[in-house]
């Protein structure tokens, strides 16, 4: 009689992640903005703003598990940590790379779209949530559940490409008193809104906001890993 043989099993999987980048750059936004930073790309977006400047994270990325990820993060050595996308929250794995990063005594940030659930993201993150726009043409997209889930250290942004996005953010400010929530900046989409006018607004209105240029923009334009 043969002997039977029994199948070997498979042990757990590592948690993976698809990355699209991982770099270290001085930080353009938030109000962190100066502080040099790792980034941590993921790849995936479920939405398609008009004025979005990293469309290459829809899809380019490979996979990478979380202690790849963070063994990076290590080697490069700085102390403040922002995952971002693409929309981070759309790999379900993000929430476990957020959890070990602050175990590991890193200053966390997440920048997401704020159309995605923000609710499980670990207390010890900084949430950078982006509210869009009309003119985005995602504003359908946004999940106001989310709000009630903003704290002090947290932030709200608006990146507005005309006057009507700036009475649109005037308005959401108001109605939801965000400014008595967490930080609200208002920035102007780069090639869309005149830096001097919207800060002009800002004073007329007397608005409780920071108003904020993508900094990193102003160094390196457009240039990819930064």
């Amino acid at each position: 009689m043969a002997e039977s043989v029994t199948p070997l099993r498979a042990g757990p999987q590592p948690l993976r992640l698809r990355v699209n980048e991982i770099f270290y750059s001085i930080q353009g936004e938030s109000t962190s903005t100066g502080i040099p930073t790792t980034f941590v790309r993921l790849t995936g977006c479920p939405l398609r703003c008009q004025y979005c400047d990293t469309a290459y994270a829809f899809t380019e990325g490979r996979w990478m598990s979380l202690d790849q990820i963070e063994a990076r993060v290590a080697d490069l050595g700085f102390r403040h940590v922002t995952v971002t996308g693409g929309e981070p929250l759309a790999q379900k794995n993000c929430l476990e790379l957020l959890r070990n990063l602050c175990e590991q005594d890193y200053v966390v940030s997440l920048e997401t779209s704020g159309a995605l659930d923000v609710s499980q993201v670990d207390p010890r993150v900084t949430k950078v949530m982006d509210l869009k726009t009309p003119a985005s043409g995602e504003s359908g997209k946004n999940r106001w559940e989310n709000i009630p889930y903003l704290r002090k250290q947290d932030q709200v942004k608006f990146v507005l490409c005309d006057r009507k996005d700036y009475e649109w953010a005037r308005s959401v400010l108001l109605e939801h008193e965000l400014e008595h929530r967490c930080e609200v900046l208002f920035s102007p989409a780069y090639g869309d809104l005149e830096f001097r006018q919207l800060a002009e607004w800002i004073l007329e209105d007397r608005l409780p906001v920071r108003f904020q240029l993508q900094l990193h923009k102003l160094l390196w334009g457009e240039e990819r890993g930064h």
